[in-house]
């Protein structure tokens, strides 16, 4: 994890004088929503969104990265910036991608909770359900789905952090010439 803390929630910041824009902070449910409408209001609009993010809601993430691979945007880290749990799915939907080598990309088991309510298929069902949404998601990207092998083996109290070498087999970073 970083030195210093992230926010609580992602916040939207314009840098490099209206070019780029931070998103930083945890994904929480309702961000996918208020973000586009930040990102459409933004005058000029930005060509890539650098991500410092903890993870978050899957959901968010799938919404947000999905309007971001509309817009063309291109998504990447700073030096030393992190992107785990559901923040990789926002840097899969840049139009071109760039992580750091000093930067941290990492996904674990999706964390749903623990339903007292549901019996068990159901949530097994939903879950099973939830991991094939992100498998195309990350397909339609153009990212090997098979990144979740890592993810399906890791505890949701745990972070697998992806090589470079990983990063680009998997098709989150070009490929070395």
């Amino acid at each position: 994890m970083p030195e210093t803390a992230l926010p609580d929630r992602l916040v939207l910041t314009p840098v490099s004088g209206g070019r780029a824009a931070l998103l930083e902070g945890a994904i929480e449910a309702g961000d996918a929503e208020r973000i586009v409408k930040q990102l459409s209001e933004l005058t000029p609009t930005p060509e890539e969104i650098y991500l410092n993010s903890p993870g978050g809601s899957v959901r968010d993430a799938l919404e947000l990265g999905r309007y971001l691979r509309r817009e063309e945007l291109n998504t990447a880290l700073r030096e030393g910036d992190i992107c785990y749990s559901a923040c990789p799915y926002l840097l899969a939907a840049g139009a071109a991608r760039a992580v750091p080598e000093s930067a941290s990309v990492g996904v674990h088991q999706h964390y749903f909770g623990e339903s007292t309510i549901l019996p068990a298929f159901v949530a097994v069902e939903d879950i099973q359900r939830g991991q094939g949404e992100v498998m195309q998601y990350l397909d339609d990207m153009g990212i090997d789905p098979m990144v979740m092998q890592h993810a399906l083996v890791t505890p949701p109290d745990e972070i697998y952090v992806l090589l470079p070498e990983e990063l680009r087999r998997y098709g989150f970073i070009p490929a070395e010439d």
